[in-house]
């Protein structure tokens, strides 16, 4: 994982955390999209995504040599 997708991911963490705890979304809802940001947060940690992983997929720069 790339470290633009890690900072993107951890940003729409910290929005959704926010919008949360602000009582902007509630609900079924809330929750959905709070445990969606922990998932984000914990792949931005381990830099790992286990979708990109089952299709294949890379936000790595390629080095060109």
């Amino acid at each position: 994982m790339g470290s633009t997708d890690q900072i993107i991911r951890v940003l729409i963490a910290v929005v959704v955390a926010a919008l949360f705890f602000t009582n902007v979304i509630s609900g079924v809802l809330g929750i959905v999209l709070l445990a969606v940001a922990g998932i984000f947060v914990l792949t931005s940690v381990v830099s790992f995504c286990p979708i990109y992983a089952v299709f294949g997929m890379s936000s790595c720069p390629v080095d060109s040599k």
